[in-house]
């Protein structure tokens, strides 16, 4: 158009604007809107708009709250549309009360707000947890008559489940059916995931024979869900029955499926499977994470093989996928279960060259491999190590040593350290009073007579 000497109307460039914006391609959009600028093509308010989401897509909110002043001295007056996009910048960022503030100076503008302006707070409330909070907002919505939709109820109904409030999230489900808002998958997913968190398993299958009951068919994370759960139970028949059951729908597993069904292989020491699978995961062009190298190192710690646990830690490597606390815990862990400790601490030395902290978890498990072999005094000297470092011993620290020092006949540290751990606020459990037993010749009367 320009090598025809036509000038572009406003409506063209803000179509191209709009594509580049969709297509995250923000550098592009700022070149024609400097060209435009250029060209002295007058912006309207859909340009202004295009523009602020542009900034909030590079995370440049400042910028985008700053672009509504230039609009106004522009002579352009924002209008709902404007303010909803620079509010779900923020809620997106986290920055909930700034999206609030955003509704404030809009109803001083004598805007109002629609449906999306309260979707997106509710959303952004829902994700921090402030379901209180954003309960009001939608009560304020519905009394302002704008109708509620799916997503909306979806979002609440995610927050009450993240909080474990399973009795709220339903009682949304059936208003929303009063409401004549059909559930959708999503709503079906989110429900039948809270479920099987809690171990309600049946309630989640009858959930899931309701969903396809009204012609929903289960999606890729219904699978996951589904999948994830059964594994987590160790129903290995289960869950992969459910795979191949989503081969056969045509719904390409993900990432998500093929952690689950490793992670299952491998407690059940079905190592060799879950390497497999690992393979086939390779072949299908997905790239393997640190959620799944963990699980696979886990397995194969698990059944003592070290060799391909460190094999699978130098392909980490190779690939760019860098190990965390996890891993090295679980490298940690499988050489204390052979009883080479000290492979292990060297592992802590190693996680300090790598900028890596220690955690709790590596300590205890340090603490647990010294007390299992009988070596007491390296045993304590990492517990002291532990506490210098700000970590509180907790139950596991106390009964790795309260049962290395009965197995090494030391009973009367044994008794002076479960004093301690009761001191401590750290009620004993029956592993400790199971290495009393055993380890004490007064065991059992000593507990009979604790006040504990």
């Amino acid at each position: 158009m320009k090598g025809a000497d036509l000038v572009p109307k406003i409506e063209s460039c803000n179509a191209l604007l709009s594509a580049f914006s969709r297509a995250h391609r923000t550098d592009q959009a700022w070149v024609l809107y400097a060209e435009m600028f250029r060209m002295r093509i007058p912006s309207t308010v859909v340009t202004f708009n295009v523009m602020i989401n542009v900034l909030c897509k590079e995370g440049k909110l400042k910028k985008a709250k700053a672009f509504l002043r230039v609009m106004e001295s522009s002579g352009v007056r924002p209008n709902v549309v404007t303010y909803n996009t620079v509010i779900g910048g923020y809620c997106s960022k986290g920055k909930v009360q700034m999206g609030i503030d955003m509704l404030d100076l809009m109803r001083e503008k004598g805007i109002e707000p629609d449906s999306y302006t309260y979707a997106t707070l509710i959303s952004g409330m829902c994700k921090q947890g402030r379901i209180g909070d954003a309960s009001k907002v939608f009560d304020e919505m519905l009394e302002r008559g704008l109708r509620p939709s799916a997503v909306m109820y979806n979002a609440l109904i995610d927050g009450c489940c993240n909080k474990g409030e399973l009795d709220v999230a339903f009682r949304y489900r059936d208003e929303m059916i009063g409401r004549g808002i059909e559930p959708t998958v999503s709503t079906y997913n989110l429900l039948v995931h809270a479920l099987f968190m809690e171990g309600r398993n049946f309630e989640a299958n009858a959930l899931i024979k309701e969903m396809e009951g009204k012609g929903l068919a289960p999606d890729a994370f219904t699978y996951n869900i589904l999948i994830n759960g059964y594994c987590k139970e160790g129903n290995v028949a289960k869950a992969f029955g459910l795979f191949d059951e989503m081969s056969n729908n045509g719904i390409r597993p993900t990432m998500v499926t093929y952690t689950s069904l490793i992670y299952v292989l491998c407690k059940r020491s079905r190592a060799s499977e879950a390497d497999r699978m690992f393979e086939e995961v390779k072949e299908k062009g997905l790239s393997p994470d640190l959620v799944m190298y963990n699980a696979l190192i886990d397995g194969h710690c698990s059944s003592g093989n070290m060799v391909r646990a460190f094999e699978l830690v130098k392909e980490m490597e190779r690939t760019k996928v860098a190990p965390d606390e996890v891993t090295y815990n679980t490298l940690m862990r499988g050489f204390c279960l052979l009883g080479q400790v000290e492979e292990a601490r060297e592992l802590i030395e190693e996680m300090g060259r790598r900028g890596i902290k220690p955690d709790l978890i590596s300590y205890n498990t340090l603490i647990s491999g010294y007390s299992r072999r009988g070596d007491m005094k390296d045993a304590f000297r990492v517990r002291d190590e532990m506490l210098s470092r700000g970590f509180d011993p907790t139950i596991l620290t106390y009964n790795a040593l309260i049962q290395g020092l009965c197995k090494n006949g030391e009973g009367g540290n044994a008794e002076e350290l479960l004093k301690e751990m009761v001191g401590n606020g750290i009620a004993p459990d029956d592993s400790t009073y199971l290495s009393l037993i055993e380890g004490l010749s007064d065991g059992k009367e000593l507990i009979e007579n604790a006040d504990v």
